[in-house]
């Protein structure tokens, strides 16, 4: 008989302790992460903003952070990722610092954009840095916890942000700029004469050793399944919340306790779910399996509004993105070379920071048009479809490499 505490603790064993120390970083620097949750709050509230305005300037940060994954990646591959994360945690803290001074819509637009983009380059270059401290045979648990360690710290942060916004808006960016400072410090003190384990492992291909993701036709497939998955998931973050609150009649603290329950899933289930898939499934058969679940999942809410139904639909959602995201990751890292790892991670991330900009304005169109009904049943159909396109895409685009160990 399985024991599930015994699987549990198994499925942190052999990782490295660079990747416990990347989770770490990633820890401390979310955990530090206020501004975002509360910005339009802060725009219409404290600034007198209409929406339209805080909706433009809320704009400039997704497209800030599809800049800084690009520059974020090309440059990682120039530089090295060592120098691109601390670069991008140092320089946050006196843009964090200096966002309360400006209050106009123009200005403050002009230096979220700018925020936002040195903030993201960190992310394809933290990627990066995962590839090449995780064992061998542990890349996908070793990118399971960076994700654990960041939604531990979307957790916290915007608790402590709640907080500190009753008492001035201005604590929210000196503390961010404090977590950044605190992360940029942890990860020079640890990092900086590190060598990696495993990035003469990396295997060649003449098809993809020098190649731009930009140009690497199968890449830019994935990527584009990458990127319906993230509009049709991204959903979570703002249109769902209006569902539960507008046509499920949850209240702020309803809305608030499933959001709670699922970052109680992930935390509790994401290490052991991806060992088990590392174990049981191939890397095509999981994409498919998590994509297909978060559509079953989305597709649900057409269907029923009752607490537990949405709790259902939720841990659903929850596993499903469990057997998805990390594993995106995976094969992107599979897929490129050493010399341009940075860029396909900056690839990858655009993808996601694009459907930062489109689902808001995409899932209220549709819900307001057509219905929520539609829009759920439409979103459960689109993650099907990418489902399949999972399926057939990865191995094409991996070929011999989706048997490498990951």
């Amino acid at each position: 008989m399985i024991n599930p505490f015994k699987l549990y603790i198994d499925s942190f064993k052999g990782l490295s302790p660079e990747s416990w120390m990347l989770a770490v970083v990633m820890l401390i620097n979310r955990s530090g992460s206020m501004v975002l949750p509360f910005m339009g709050i802060y725009m219409t509230d404290h600034l007198g903003f209409g929406l339209k305005e805080t909706g433009i300037v809320l704009s400039c940060y997704g497209f800030g952070a599809v800049f800084g994954s690009w520059f974020g990646g090309m440059i990682t591959d120039k530089i090295g990722e060592f120098k691109v994360q601390y670069l991008s945690l140092f320089l946050s803290v006196p843009l964090f610092c200096l966002i309360p001074f400006f209050k106009t819509e123009l200005s403050l637009a002009i230096i979220i954009f700018i925020q936002s983009s040195i903030s993201d380059c960190f992310r394809p270059a933290n990627s990066v840095a995962v590839t090449k401290y995780a064992k061998k045979g542990n890349l996908t648990r070793a990118f399971s916890l960076n994700r654990l360690a960041m939604n531990l710290g979307f957790s916290i942060g915007p608790a402590l942000g709640g907080v500190l916004s009753t008492i001035s808006y201005d604590f929210l960016f000196y503390s961010n700029a404090v977590g950044a400072l605190l992360a940029a410090i942890t990860y020079v003190w640890f990092f900086r004469n590190r060598k990696y384990r495993n990035e003469e492992e990396v295997l060649e291909t003449k098809e993809n050793a020098d190649i731009s993701p930009y140009r690497d036709g199968k890449f830019i497939l994935f990527s584009f399944a990458c990127f319906l998955f993230s509009v049709s998931f991204f959903q979570l973050l703002n249109t769902l919340t209006l569902f539960y609150k507008q046509e499920a009649n949850l209240s702020q603290q309803g809305v608030g306790y499933i959001l709670a329950y699922s970052g109680f899933i992930i935390v509790l289930m994401e290490m052991m779910l991806v060992q088990i898939a590392d174990k049981k499934f191939r890397l095509q058969t999981t994409l498919f399996l998590g994509t297909l679940l978060c559509g079953i999942s989305f597709f649900m809410l057409g269907f029923g509004t009752a607490v537990w139904f949405l709790v259902l639909s939720m841990t659903i959602l929850c596993i499903g993105e469990i057997w998805t995201l990390p594993f995106m990751s995976t094969a992107t890292a599979l897929r490129s070379g050493v010399n341009n790892k940075g860029a396909y991670m900056g690839l990858l991330g655009i993808g996601f920071s694009l459907s930062f900009i489109i689902t808001p304005f995409l899932g209220t169109l549709i819900a307001q048009n057509y219905g929520f009904t539609i829009l759920w049943i439409g979103t459960g159909i689109l993650m099907a479809i990418t489902a399949v396109m999972f399926y057939f895409i990865t191995p094409w685009m991996l070929g011999d490499k989706i048997n490498q160990s990951a």
